[in-house]
C-alpha cells in the first residue's frame, strides 16, 4: 500500500496528461499563457497506462482521476480511459476538465467506460466568463455539461471558485442553476497555485462566507459526516435534500488528516500533495529500464515522505513553484 509515516493510505491517484490549457483563467496563469512542456518530456500514453497500472495492481489504487492542464486536449485520452477500466481490480475513473471539447467527447468516454466528470464553471454570465478565462468559451462548456449529462456521465459535478468583487455574488444563482439541471455544485476556496503568485488571503471568498452567502437562500443541513471520510468536500443538504452543495475550504479548513490523493504530473513526477515542494522522479527510472517492483518500491519509498498537512497557515509556508496547470487538480 501507499501508506504514509502518519497512517494515511492513498487509495485515490490523480494524473495529469498534459499541462496544456485552452483557457488562461485568472487564478491559474497569466493572459499569455506559460511555457509548456516539450512533448518528449511528457509520459507517452503507454506509459501513464504502466504506472497507473502498477498503482491499482500493487499498491491498492482504488480511484483514478485525470487532470490536466486540460486532458481533453490529450489526443490519446479516449484510449488511456478505455485501458484503465480494464484494470483488475477495476478502479473508478473520472475527469476534472474545463469542459470545452466535452460535447464531442462525452459519448466516446462514456462508451470508454468513464464513471464521472468534474467541470470547472466559476459563472452564468457570458462576459464575467471572458473577463476570467480570457475566452469566449462559456456556452462551449455548457453544452459540454448538458452532453455529459446525456452521456449518464454522472453525478456532474461543477466546481466554482468564487473571486471578491468579480463573481461572488453568483454563489446563489449558480447554485439555483445547478440544482435546475441536476448537477451537483462544489464551491473552492481560491488556492496559492497561480502562476503569477499573485493569490492573497484577503482576496480570497473564504468557506464561511460562501456558506453565509448560500444560507440566506437556501436552508443547508450538514450531511452525515461518518459519511464524509476523506472526500475533500464538507456536503450540505439543499432545503432539506436530495440535493447538495458540497464547500472546500482547502485553506481555511484543510482535511490534510484524513487525505488519500497522491498525484502523478505529466512528466512523471509524484507528488504527495498539491502544495509539496518535493517530488519524486519516475519517469527517468522507467525509461532507464525500472521494473515494475522496482517503480512500486519507488513510489512507496516517495509516499512515506509525505507531510502532515499543506502548512499554508505557517509563517515558513512557500508557495509551490509549479502552477496548478502543471501539477493536475
Amino acid at each position: 500500500m501507499l501508506r504514509d509515516s502518519f497512517g494515511r493510505v492513498a487509495t485515490d491517484l490523480r494524473v495529469s496528461l498534459t499541462d496544456k490549457c485552452n483557457l488562461r483563467c485568472t487564478y491559474c496563469m497569466p493572459p499569455e499563457g506559460l511555457d509548456w512542456l516539450p512533448s518528449a518530456k511528457l509520459l507517452t500514453a503507454d506509459e501513464i497506462v504502466r504506472l497507473v497500472t502498477i498503482g491499482v495492481e500493487r499498491l491498492g489504487i482504488t480511484e483514478v482521476r485525470y487532470t490536466g492542464g486540460e486532458p481533453l486536449l490529450r489526443r490519446e485520452l479516449v484510449d488511456i480511459v478505455g485501458r484503465t477500466t480494464t484494470l483488475t481490480p477495476r478502479p473508478q475513473v473520472s475527469l476534472t476538465t474545463n469542459g470545452i471539447g466535452l460535447a464531442r467527447l462525452a459519448g466516446p468516454l462514456a462508451a470508454a467506460g468513464l464513471d464521472r466528470v468534474n467541470v470547472s464553471l466559476d459563472t452564468l454570465d457570458a462576459a464575467t466568463f471572458k473577463r476570467l478565462a480570457h475566452r469566449d468559451r462559456h456556452a462551449d462548456v455548457i453544452a459540454g455539461l448538458a452532453a455529459a449529462d446525456a452521456a449518464g456521465l454522472r453525478p456532474v459535478k461543477v466546481n466554482a471558485v468564487l473571486m471578491r468583487g468579480i463573481n461572488d455574488h453568483e454563489a446563489v444563482p449558480l447554485l439555483r442553476w445547478c440544482l435546475d439541471q441536476g448537477y451537483e455544485l462544489r464551491f473552492i476556496e481560491q488556492m496559492p497555485l497561480d502562476a503569477q503568485h499573485g493569490w492573497s488571503r484577503e482576496d480570497m471568498v473564504t468557506a464561511d462566507e460562501i456558506l453565509k452567502l448560500l444560507s440566506a437562500s437556501f436552508d443547508l443541513t450538514p450531511d452525515d459526516l461518518e459519511e464524509r471520510g476523506s472526500a475533500p468536500a464538507e456536503r450540505f443538504l439543499v432545503d432539506g435534500g436530495p440535493a447538495r452543495v458540497g464547500v472546500i475550504g482547502s485553506v481555511t479548513r484543510p482535511f490534510c488528516g484524513a487525505c488519500d490523493r497522491v498525484r502523478l504530473t505529466a512528466d512523471g513526477q509524484v507528488r504527495n500533495c498539491l502544495f509539496a515542494t518535493e517530488e519524486s522522479d519516475l519517469k527517468t527510472a522507467m525509461r532507464g529500464g525500472a521494473s515494475d517492483e522496482e517503480l512500486a518500491e519507488r513510489w512507496m519509498a516517495a509516499v512515506l515522505r509525505k507531510r502532515a498537512g499543506h502548512g499554508i497557515d505557517d509563517p515558513s509556508f512557500l508557495q509551490p513553484s509549479r502552477p496548478m496547470s502543471a501539477i493536475g487538480g
